[in-house]
């Protein structure tokens, strides 16, 4: 057999058959270095059965968020990471392979932009006419930058955010004896379930899809499921009044439920949503509608599908006001809910917050945000060896040693086995060296790849998301996440990528992701100390820049060097 024909039998192994893909495991290389074995494994887990919620279509999460445009693209990418030297770059356009060039051994191995659109052509109608003609993918925000881990990714985000909430409005983040209501189990909203019980409260899901409770139940982010409205109402409050955690799934669709249960005058201490709003065609179900026929409606008649979506959502935020005026805690989490609620007619759609500025922008100005790793052996031992490093690295981070201990218990890993915990501007850098140091020392019995959801502290310009309400009034300039991807690239991460739309939709966000291997080498370490500390550091800067107290004195603390002062005072 010639060398192309063993690399074409590799493809073909790998991701020949869209239902069989899994990521390869163990310390063995099937490309030429863990720089290029990282992406490659990282793009198929991203496509394992276990972690895409679609793999036969490439859709990963979020409705229509996909790793490869295509399956030739797919085999492409494939190719080209098998063959990539310790000196080249691929370039990945939407989800295609475009082009390798020679650049050096400590530039990334792959740069990826997915979805971008020049402004004044950023509608969804525009980018569906391009994606319909080939020329484009959605790569949401993970999906398409290969470092999705499956639900988990967000799961500490929706913890801290629940704990936050408790903070900020009961005193305490230990949420006993309170109530969650919130909809959507999918991809991203299936952590939801997960994080309230971890926070101690008792949750009532809304999922129109009965397949995806199925899999919450499976993989345990979800205790129970019930069709009946009554039925989730008598369990969610019994196990409030004991103070036991508990979260029950029920079916149904939320913008028939959330307005019925505001009717009843039902008392939730907090309310939120993450059904796949941002995107209405392909991720919202219309009310009236299973999954099956609103499958057949959205490819018969895509306007009256989308004319039927608003219409929903409208009914859906109106639902959503009512808890607002009963005294409930109402936010937003980030799927542009409200926005297209608005674009329907509900005026007041934005009189509850967004997440963001309700509760983590305070993390964002120290830096604080989703770092996440995953174990390229496949061994979960792996994982609980870096569990144990971190918790003895920061034993004053109470709500991080928790995290990890349930994490360690309740987690049930999607492919390659992961993590994921909140760190900040040092402490990220912190952590990448003692992995790195883990790997070195065979305690890890192969490389680690370390990144982040674009959802980060310097990552995103989202103005219905990370970036809503920022003092300086600058939630929509973009320059910032670009800054984020260049600064990365410079720094030597192993693959760094640019999208749009993620989270809340095309035409409503630009962010950037990143990803370093630790392979235990001295090139490692230093590739690490400088990404884990730039990526951060981008996001202090960004809200130094804001005129945020915090950020400005976690500047000073750690030396940045920020030539000019704030924006504002």
């Amino acid at each position: 057999m010639t060398a192309v024909e063993t690399v074409e039998a590799t493809v073909e192994a790998l991701c020949g058959d869209l239902g069989r893909i899994r990521a390869p495991r163990g310390a063995k290389l099937n490309a030429r270095s863990w720089s290029t074995e990282a992406p490659l494994r990282m793009l198929l887990n991203n496509l394992d059965r276990e972690v895409a919620e679609r793999p036969e279509e490439l859709v990963v999460y979020g409705g229509s968020g996909k790793a490869a445009r295509n399956h030739e693209s797919l085999r492409g990418l494939v190719r080209c990471l098998l063959r990539l030297g310790e000196d080249e770059t691929l370039l990945v356009q939407s989800g295609k392979p475009v082009g390798v060039f020679r650049t050096h051994p400590g530039a990334p191995r792959v740069l990826i932009a997915n979805s971008l659109l020049v402004p004044r052509w950023a509608t969804w109608d525009e980018f569906r006419r391009l994606e319909a003609l080939g020329l484009t993918m959605f790569g949401q925000m993970t999906a398409g930058s290969w470092i999705y881990i499956g639900t988990q990714g967000i799961l500490q985000g929706t913890y801290q955010t629940f704990a936050a909430a408790g903070e900020t409005h009961f005193g305490s983040p230990d949420l006993a004896g309170r109530t969650i209501l919130t909809a959507g189990l999918g991809g991203m909203g299936g952590a939801q379930p997960l994080a309230g019980t971890m926070a101690g409260a008792a949750v009532l899901c809304i999922e129109v899809d009965p397949e995806r409770i199925r899999r919450r139940l499976e993989t345990r982010y979800l205790d129970e499921a019930v069709d009946s409205v009554d039925e989730a109402l008598e369990r969610v409050r019994a196990a409030a009044r004991e103070r036991r955690p508990l979260s029950v799934g029920l079916l149904g669709n939320a913008a028939q439920v959330v307005p019925e249960l505001a009717l009843l005058g039902e008392h939730f201490d907090l309310v939120t949503d993450q059904t796949a709003a941002h995107d209405p065609l392909t991720g919202y179900v219309p009310a009236g509608l299973n999954v099956a026929e609103a499958a057949e409606l959205r490819s018969s008649d895509p306007d009256a599908y989308l004319r039927r979506a608003r219409e929903s959502i409208a009914t859906h935020v109106r639902g959503l006001l009512e808890f607002v005026r009963a005294g409930s805690y109402v936010f937003d989490y980030g799927n542009n809910l409200r926005g297209e609620a608005r674009e329907a007619g509900v005026e007041e759609a934005f009189t509850y917050p967004g997440f963001v500025p309700a509760y983590i922008r305070p993390l964002f100005c120290r830096g604080i945000g989703p770092f996440r790793w995953a174990a390229l052996s496949g061994e979960p031992r792996d994982i609980e060896a870096i569990d144990l490093e971190l918790r003895e690295l920061f034993p004053d981070d109470v709500l991080l040693q928790r995290w990890l201990e349930l994490a360690s218990e309740r987690v049930a890993f999607q492919g390659l086995p992961a993590r994921i915990c909140w760190l900040g501007l040092g402490d990220r850098a912190k952590a990448g060296l003692a992995i790195n140091g883990l790997v070195r020392r065979g305690v890890v019995s192969a490389p680690v790849v370390i990144g982040r959801d674009h959802l980060d502290s310097g990552s995103v310009a989202s103005p219905y998301r990370e970036t809503e309400a920022m003092r300086d009034g600058s939630d929509a300039i973009a320059d910032w996440p670009i800054l984020n991807a260049l600064l990365n690239t410079a720094a030597g991460a192993t693959w760094v990528s640019v999208h749009h739309g993620g989270g809340v939709g095309i035409g409503n966000s630009i962010h950037a992701g990143m990803v370093v291997v630790a392979d235990g080498s001295d090139d490692a370490a230093e590739r690490l100390q400088r990404v884990l500390t730039v990526d951060p550091g981008t996001g202090v800067m960004r809200h130094a820049d804001a005129g945020y107290p915090e950020a400005l004195e976690v500047a000073e603390q750690n030396g940045l060097d920020l030539p000019l002062p704030p924006s504002v005072e």
